[in-house]
């Protein structure tokens, strides 16, 4: 009979260890915040051949300016910040310059490629509630207004240039400025950039599971390499 109070006991510290442990062990599952989204990278970077004025396509590109397009949200687990980090390669789209001047340019997509470390929230991701990819398949970023590009240099570096884009989710279309960072490098032309959205501007209710809540306001992330054609 003694030894009850002590098994009581035990069990409690258990359970009380458990859940003060929960977000540190989660963390440690995931092996922590994931990698910040992909951004121009001048590494292997060279001279730029030919002009900018031309139509430009997105293609696959090489690391470390591989195209890839997807979002940063931050978590609250139990207290503990999370950043979570979802991306794809399955972007498409183009760009048309005349002279030095970015004409247009329309990005599509592929909602139901954004990926993370963990299944069962990328399924979320794609679920009604949040980015639904089976009635809205694709995610639209636009530029909405001409931009001079004049200022890009031909030698390898970057530049950060001022753009008004439109981006388009679940069918609802979000305004906003945003810095570009735009590098030429061979015959190459690569954008990088991020968009900050509230998530209930497009209909995207952010999940709440108890233990795990996801902030209201994100990113929508992208790198695109475009080549000319």
């Amino acid at each position: 009979m003694r030894r009850l109070p002590w098994i009581i006991g035990a069990v409690v510290v258990i359970v009380v260890v458990a859940l003060i442990a929960a977000p540190y062990l989660y963390k440690a599952v995931r092996g922590g915040d994931d990698a910040p989204a992909a951004t121009v990278s001048v590494d292997g970077a060279e001279e730029a051949t030919g002009t900018l004025e031309g139509t430009w396509v997105v293609v696959p590109g090489t690391a470390p300016n591989e195209t890839t397009a997807g979002y940063t949200v931050n978590e609250i687990l139990r207290g503990e910040p999370v950043t979570v980090v979802g991306s794809t390669d399955q972007v498409s789209g183009r760009a048309v310059v005349s002279g030095t001047t970015l004409e247009s340019a329309s990005f599509d997509v592929q909602v139901a490629g954004i990926e993370t470390d963990i299944d069962q929230r990328d399924a979320q991701a794609r679920s009604p509630q949040i980015l639904d990819a089976g009635s809205h398949p694709s995610a639209t970023l636009t530029v909405a207004e001409p931009v001079d590009l004049a200022a890009v240099p031909s030698d390898g570096t970057t530049v950060s240039i001022p753009m008004v884009v439109e981006l388009t989710i679940k069918g609802t279309t979000v305004r906003e400025d945003i810095e570009v960072t735009v590098l030429r490098t061979g015959d190459a032309l690569i954008a990088s950039g991020a968009v900050p959205l509230t998530w209930a501007e497009v209909g995207v209710e952010p999940p709440s599971l108890g233990f795990v809540a996801v902030k209201p306001s994100g990113t929508i992330d992208f790198l695109v390499s475009l080549a000319r054609r």
